[in-house]
Parts: C-alpha cells; sequence; structure tokens
C-alpha cells in the first residue's frame, strides 16, 4: 500500500480546514438565499421607510380579513408587476399591525437591503454551492422557498414580468406559481393568496399614453420617481387595497381545474389572481378612460346602429348624412365629458360648502366599503333616493373621498344649462329628455350610449323616483330607465349589473321653500344661471345634519333567476315583470334603510295634535309612542336619536319655534316645560308634512291596521276582522305607499299587533285565540296612528268631489289637476276638509292615477264614487281632525 505523500496530506488538511471554516462560518447550515428578506437593520435605514411608508394611508378594516390567516395555512401576496416597494411595504406594514408578513421574495432579492454578516454568507454559500457543481443553487429545486413556507414564513410574488416570462418559457426556470401547486397537492394545509395593489393615483387609466406616462410610467405601472412624486405631492391620495384570500386547494379543486395536470393549471392560476388584481385597481380608477372622441366613434359606428340609421333614414325618407347628422348632435347633447381636473376642482369646492351648510354627514361607512368590494364583480348602478340637488354631489364626493371612481350620473336636460352644464359633464353627468316620446332615433342613441358606458365598465346613478320628491316621502318608481339597462344586459352589454339603493336624508332640505310653493299649485322655476347666482344665500344658514345609508347590492342576473325566468332570454312580458318587480324593490329596500330624524318625529306629532294648539307634555306622549313603535320594528334613528333623544326633540321644537313654524301660545314662556303651549302656523303645516313624510313609511303599515281595528267599533276583535280593510287601503294608496309583495296583508297585520302588544295599546284576550282586546289608552294611541294618513285622504276626497261635478274628457290631464286645486281651496275654505297640508298637487296627481286606474272618470261614474266618499269619510271619522 501506497502512502499519501506529505504534499497530498497538505491538501486534504487545508480543504478540510477550509470547510470547517466555510461551515462555521455559514453557522451550520447551507441555506442562504437573497430572497430572504431579513427586516431592515439599519437605524438610517430604518427611519427613512418609516418615514415613506408612514405616509401611505391603509384602512385598517381591511386589515381584518387577514387576522390569523397564517394559522390556516401558508400566506403568499401576489402583486401584478415586480416591484419591491410593494414587499417592503407590506413587510413594515403588516409587521407593525401583528399580522402574517411577507419574508420570501419569489424572484426578488434583497442583497442592497441584506445585513453584512448575511450577505456574505449567502455568498459563500453560493461559492461553496458553485466549486462542488459549477453552478448556483436554486432556492426552488432545492427545496428552500417550500421548506421556509411550511414553517410558517409568508411568501411574496408578481404575477407578471417579461423577463421573468422568458426565463419559464425560454430557459424552463422554476415558475412561482407550479412550485406552489406543487406544494399544496403534498399537503392538506392549504395555500392563501392575498391579492394586493397599491394604487398611487385615482386617475383612470387613459388608453393613450401621455409624456407624463411614458418617461415616468403609467398610472397602471408606476415608475420610480412617479411614486416619490405620489409620496412626496399627494400621499393621502395613495391607496391600499386587499382582495379576498383566495384558497389554493379549493382552486384547484374546482371541475374546470382538477382535470388539468399541475403545469396547466399554473395559467388559469394566473389570470385569475390577475383578474382579482384589476379589479381592485378599478374599484379605486374606475375602467380604462377613452377621449370622448374616441367613445363617439365606437358608439356612432356600431354595426347594429349604422343598420338602424340606414332604415330610420328610409323611413323618415331623408339623406343618411341627415340622420348621422342629428345622431351625431344627440349624442353631443348626451354625453359626459368625464374629467379628473373638474373632479378634484368640485372636491376641494364641495368640500368647503358641506362644511358650511352642514353640521356633519353621517355615513354608513360599512356599508360604503361593501358597495366597493362589491364594485370589483360587476358594473353598479347607484340608486339614491331623491329629495335634493345635493344628492348627486354628496354621492359622487363621498365615492371620491373614499377612493372610488365617480358614477356616471343621468341628470335631468334642465341641468345642462351654462355654466354648470360643462361642469356636470365633466363629473361625470350625461343628460337625458324627460321624455323620449316620438324621438325613435334620440332613444335609440341614448340606449347605445347606456350600453357602451355598461361594456366599458363605467358604475352608472340614476333616480328611480324621476324626480326630487316635493313629499319628503318616496314617489312611485318610473321604469323607463331602468328598462334601458335591461335592455343593455340582455344585448350584452355586461354580464351582470349590481344595484345598490341608497338613502341620503337631510334634516332641513334646501329647496324647503320650492318645495311648498309647488305642492301648493305653483309653477316650477327652471333651474338657470340666475338661480344659480342667488343660490349663495344657502351659504348663509345651516342645515342640520346628512345621513347617507346603503343597503346590500342587489344583482340583477340573481333576481331574474330567483323569479323563475331565463336571464338570458327574457320575452316582453318577463321584461315588465323584471322591470316593475325590481323597480318596487329598490323603493322597498330605500325604505327600509331610511334613517329618521327627530325633525320627523316631532313634525308628526305636531300635525297630529287636536286642532292647532298643544302642550308639551301631549306633545311628547305622540313622541313616545311613535319612538316604541319604530324601536319595536328595529328602524335605524339618527345618531342624535341614540344619544341623547331629549336633547334631540328639545333642539328641533327651539328650531321649528326660532323658523316660525310653531309659536308660543304665551310669549311670556321663557322656558319650555310640561304646561308649555304651543300653536301651529296654519301655512307652515305644508312644510312640516314634509318632514313627518321622511318618517311615513315606517308608520303606514301600523296606520292601515289602526285604522282597521277602529273599524271593528268594539274593543274585542280577532286579526282576520282586519285583513278586508288593510287590503282596501293598500290598494287605495298604492300610489303614495309602496309595500313589499313578497308579504300578504295577515304578516303586515300579526306584525304591527306584536307592536301593539308590546307597547299595553292591545292585550291578547285569554280565553279566545287569535282575538285581542283594545285598552282605553290604546284606543288613544290608535288615532295617533290612523290620523298620519288624514291629509291623504282629504286629498282624495277632494279629486272624487271632481271627478262627481265634471264629465269625463271634459279636461286634458293638466288641467284637471288646475281644476282640482281650486276645488280643494274651495272645500278648505268652507272646511269640508280641515287640513292645509292635504292641498298637495303631488296628492291629487296621485289620486287622480288610483280613480281613474279603478274607472272613475268623470260623473258618469257616480256610483264609484259615491261608494268611495262614503268609504273615505267613514275613515275621516274614525280619526276625526279637530277644527282650529
Amino acid at each position: 500500500m501506497k502512502l499519501a505523500s506529505p504534499l497530498n496530506q497538505t491538501v486534504t488538511k487545508t480543504r478540510k480546514a477550509v470547510r470547517n471554516t466555510i461551515d462555521g462560518f455559514l453557522d451550520h447550515r447551507s441555506d442562504y438565499f437573497s430572497c430572504f428578506y431579513p427586516g431592515c437593520k439599519s437605524p438610517v435605514a430604518s427611519f427613512f421607510l418609516d418615514k415613506i411608508f408612514s405616509r401611505i394611508r391603509f384602512d385598517h378594516k381591511k386589515m381584518d380579513k387577514l387576522r390569523k390567516l397564517n394559522e390556516k395555512g401558508i400566506v403568499v401576496y401576489s402583486g401584478k408587476y415586480k416591484t419591491r416597494f410593494e414587499f417592503l411595504y407590506f413587510h413594515w406594514a403588516m409587521k407593525r399591525a401583528g399580522l402574517p408578513y411577507p419574508e420570501i421574495g419569489m424572484d426578488i432579492g434583497f442583497l442592497f437591503l441584506t445585513p453584512l454578516k448575511r450577505l456574505i454568507r449567502t455568498v459563500v454559500s453560493q461559492l461553496d454551492h458553485f466549486l462542488h457543481t459549477f453552478k448556483l443553487k436554486d432556492p426552488y429545486h432545492s427545496g428552500y422557498i417550500a421548506t421556509e413556507l411550511s414553517k410558517g414564513r409568508c411568501g411574496f410574488l408578481y404575477l407578471i414580468e417579461s423577463k421573468a416570462f422568458y426565463r419559464r418559457f425560454v430557459e424552463s426556470k422554476p415558475d412561482p406559481l407550479l412550485v406552489l401547486i406543487e406544494l399544496q397537492k403534498q399537503q392538506s394545509t392549504p395555500v392563501f393568496f392575498v391579492p394586493q395593489t397599491i394604487v398611487f393615483s385615482a386617475t383612470p387609466i387613459r388608453r393613450t399614453p401621455g409624456l407624463f406616462d411614458i418617461f415616468l410610467g403609467s398610472n397602471e405601472k408606476p415608475g420610480k420617481i412617479r411614486r416619490l412624486i405620489a409620496l412626496a405631492k399627494s400621499p393621502k391620495k395613495i391607496s391600499v387595497e386587499i382582495s379576498d384570500p383566495v384558497n389554493l386547494k379549493e382552486f384547484l379543486d374546482r371541475k374546470d381545474i382538477r382535470m388539468l395536470s399541475s403545469e396547466f393549471q399554473v395559467q388559469p392560476l394566473r389570470n385569475h389572481l390577475t383578474d382579482l388584481t384589476n379589479r381592485q385597481k378599478r374599484s379605486v380608477t374606475g375602467p380604462v378612460l377613452k377621449t370622448r372622441d374616441e367613445l363617439f366613434e365606437d358608439i356612432l359606428t356600431d354595426k347594429e346602429l349604422q343598420e338602424f340609421m340606414l332604415e330610420h333614414s328610409r323611413t323618415k325618407e331623408e339623406r343618411l348624412v341627415n340622420t348621422r347628422k342629428r345622431a351625431t348632435a344627440y349624442l353631443k347633447e348626451i354625453a359626459a365629458s368625464y374629467n379628473l381636473n373638474t373632479i378634484y376642482m368640485f372636491e376641494k369646492v364641495l368640500t368647503w360648502v358641506f362644511k358650511n351648510i352642514f353640521e356633519g354627514l353621517v355615513v354608513d361607512q360599512d356599508g360604503l366599503d361593501m358597495v366597493k368590494e362589491a364594485s370589483k364583480k360587476a358594473p353598479m348602478v347607484l340608486v339614491p333616493c331623491h329629495k335634493s340637488h345635493l344628492d348627486y354631489l354628496l354621492l359622487s364626493y363621498l365615492m371620491f373621498k373614499n377612493s372610488m371612481p365617480c358614477p356616471h350620473i343621468a341628470a335631468g336636460k334642465n341641468l345642462s344649462f351654462w355654466p354648470l352644464g360643462p361642469i356636470f359633464r365633466g363629473g361625470g353627468a350625461f343628460f337625458l329628455r324627460r321624455t323620449f316620446k316620438g324621438a325613435v332615433l334620440y332613444s335609440k342613441i341614448f340606449s347605445a350610449y347606456i350600453e357602451k358606458m355598461l361594456s366599458e365598465g363605467f358604475n352608472l346613478e340614476f333616480f328611480i323616483e324621476g324626480g326630487r320628491s316635493r313629499t319628503g316621502k318616496l314617489l312611485s318608481p318610473k321604469l323607463g330607465f331602468l328598462s334601458m339597462l335591461l335592455k343593455a344586459k340582455q344585448n350584452r352589454a355586461c354580464d351582470d349589473l349590481l344595484f345598490v339603493p341608497i338613502y341620503v336624508g337631510y334634516d332641513r332640505v334646501l329647496e324647503e321653500d320650492a318645495y311648498l310653493h309647488e305642492i301648493e299649485g305653483g309653477k316650477k322655476n327652471p333651474e338657470n344661471l340666475s338661480q344659480l347666482i342667488r343660490a349663495r344665500k344657502f351659504l348663509k344658514k345651516k342645515y342640520g345634519k346628512v345621513y347617507i345609508k346603503f343597503d346590500d347590492p342587489i344583482s340583477l342576473k340573481d333576481y331574474i333567476q330567483e323569479s323563475g325566468l331565463n336571464p338570458d332570454n327574457l320575452d316582453e312580458a318577463g321584461h315588465k315583470q323584471v322591470c316593475q318587480g325590481m323597480g318596487y324593490k329598490l323603493i322597498n329596500s330605500i325604505n327600509t334603510i331610511s334613517i329618521v330624524t327627530p325633525h320627523g318625529i316631532i313634525a308628526s306629532s305636531i300635525l297630529n295634535s287636536p286642532g292647532n294648539r298643544f302642550s308639551y307634555k301631549d306633545l311628547m306622549f305622540r313622541v313616545d309612542a311613535y319612538m316604541n313603535l319604530l324601536t319595536f320594528f328595529g328602524a335605524e334613528l339618527a345618531d342624535t336619536l341614540t344619544i341623547d333623544p331629549d336633547l334631540a326633540f328639545n333642539h328641533v321644537v327651539n328650531t321649528f319655534l326660532s323658523r316660525k313654524f310653531i309659536e308660543l301660545a304665551d310669549e311670556s314662556d321663557t322656558d319650555i316645560s310640561e304646561t308649555t303651549r304651543f300653536i301651529v302656523k296654519d301655512n307652515k303645516r305644508p312644510i312640516l308634512e314634509y318632514y313627518k313624510n321622511n318618517a311615513i313609511s315606517f308608520f303606514v303599515p301600523s296606520a292601515y291596521t289602526a285604522f282597521a281595528i277602529l273599524k271593528t267599533d268594539t274593543f274585542q276583535f280577532s286579526s282576520q276582522d282586519l285583513a278586508g280593510t288593510y287590503g282596501f287601503l293598500q290598494d287605495l294608496f298604492v300610489d303614495e305607499f309602496s309595500f313589499d309583495e313578497e308579504k300578504t296583508c295577515e304578516d303586515h297585520i300579526n306584525h304591527c299587533l306584536k307592536a301593539f302588544i308590546e307597547d299595553g295599546i292591545i292585550v291578547p284576550n285569554q280565553d279566545l285565540p287569535d282575538t285581542f282586546n283594545l285598552t282605553s289608552e290604546g284606543f288613544r294611541k290608535l288615532k295617533l296612528f290612523s290620523s298620519l294618513l288624514n291629509p291623504f285622504l282629504e286629498s282624495y276626497k277632494v279629486a272624487l268631489v271632481h271627478f262627481e261635478t265634471y264629465p269625463r274628457d271634459k279636461f286634458d290631464a293638466k288641467e284637471r289637476i288646475r281644476k282640482i286645486q281650486s276645488m280643494g281651496m274651495k272645500m278648505y275654505k268652507r272646511q269640508d276638509i280641515i287640513l292645509k297640508e292635504s292641498l298637495s298637487k303631488v296628492n291629487y296627481v296621485n289620486a287622480c292615477t288610483c280613480f281613474i286606474n279603478k274607472g272613475i272618470e268623470g260623473s258618469e261614474d257616480i256610483e264609484q264614487i259615491r261608494t268611495f266618499r262614503e268609504i273615505i269619510d267613514q275613515f275621516l271619522e274614525l280619526a276625526p281632525v279637530n277644527r282650529p
């Protein structure tokens, strides 16, 4: 046997010494990679990162979906484009919040941020591996990433980058998503992807990039300089968006994914995560913004519209060029001119205006967050009630302040006057005529515009009532625009539409005096520049608080399916059924989320006083009765009523005194007490009626039930005795008050009876089932509820007298209303009717609609007229109005 030479022995010993030195330096580990981020150890760098990242606004409610997520499985954050900025921000933000934070960057290195000791270990580890294998050690093939993630560390990956795609596709480098799919298949613990994005500007992405986008990066993919400019200039406008976690285990178990091999499951997963990220960004910026000219060209060159215009020109016997001219003019008349600079200006002006005229905006923030989350699924249609011109300004302002795109708003053509018209267009308003009657081409162009807006992904806003409510309560739904939206859905403009019912309420509306003028028969003043100039007087007054509440979004697709119809194939009857059903569903939803203010409660209590005089003690008796019912029904109360109701009611009484709605019977009274007496100003009753009607929807079923009980004319009754009267009133006032068609009269009656039992108005009979006894105080309280309908009964009585006096077809609709108004004034002066607030033009219009639908059109229908008059007089006797 040959002995080793001294030189060989020396080399061997040297290698062992180097190996021992390397192993000792590597701390008995060889897994050192630049993809691991241990956190910033440098005090200077930490200081700068804190300064930069702390400027970014992050809604902590969004973090709730991540709490304890790492205890359920492996957490991997995903971003669309490769950027260390997002990784570092989420590492910093999540670690500070005590949430799972990323430490492993997939295809992202952090050598420049790695502490020196770890940096050397990483270099030595790679050098050692290279000397043995002549290639660098890979964190994927070595199992490092899978091992670290399984130990509970969180990862971070990006979805799109050209170099990464080349390495995967051409060089066959590992795909992080494939590694994670294989890891998921080897274990039962789920892998959770958390799609996220940081939006540095709410500016919509433009189809054609400008110079700023070319040199500094677009809003879609901002460069380093653009990010720094946003951080320095407007950090409050930077928004952090997080989607709901995606369970990889559940994704791979989908029927369309399960049958694929792992390498072919990667792209569907990448597409899904990218789509979620895109939806997040669009929920802030809105869809890609085309110029007005681009939209016009897309709309007017559409094949179907071209064929329609050709056929229309032949029918009208006009040259095609003239038809196209008119089509272009109509589109210019209609279309918005969405401009973010206009919206920025609006935001600054409205912030100042709202601070000056309102005491605060009470916003349902949870509901707004829900709406924002839902906007990622389909185009939204915001459907607020319409009480004031401020409604659409408030909603756009609210959306913009909460990092959401402003909706495109359907506005009446009357608002297109200069200079507001161009400004409103810049804020997203598009204009429509009050009627499309006879305007076939205009109607087609308008429909084409709506379809284009939806296909581009814009959110819309329209008022289901058509116009502003002059009475305080919701009007019957106008279905024309809703029908167009349904047709757009049928024409595949979008796969689904999400309708969002919204309540917007005011302690006091700016248009109060104008509404009173119109209700009493005055002519509506058209909107114009002089009105705008006079509007500055509103800035000198305070109008209390504004209340905004959101209901759950309603999917049009789901609604059609629940109606037993095919969403993709509706015939004319099905279309009409869906329109009517959805219209009333939206109205009912808004009523359900309405917020009751102390102004509405006090106004109701004042108007239901015997005569025009009342004491403070009597007033509060009525207030307590109304509040008990509202509490039982779970009505949403204004914050002032939940904090200190007595203070809120006293404040409203003093406000009504200062505004001369009521006055002290004894002017020497300085302090209000139980014995203080008040007088209602007769000419102010219609204004009080407006505020009463803000809350009346919660009392209507109770008023019907109260009338039904009083009509039995006995102190003992069963619930079966009430259905007939309840159904009659519900049918009579179908144009005044909407009702839930999914509930029967019996359902409403039973619910009201439970409330009456709770308040001691009735008591169950111990001997007879389904039988109740009316208490003596309950008899008095029932009249408090039933008398809420007296103004409507008196208005309908006036309409019947008109029909009894004149033959059918004597007047057209407008002249008929003028005659009814004149007759109502005469009856009021003769005291055939008592209430000033019953002289309502809106009530008369609804009464005519009701009676004409029942076949009453003139004196020829005298038998029906007398029948209805007797019934209405009987109701008025059950809850008599004392003469002032």
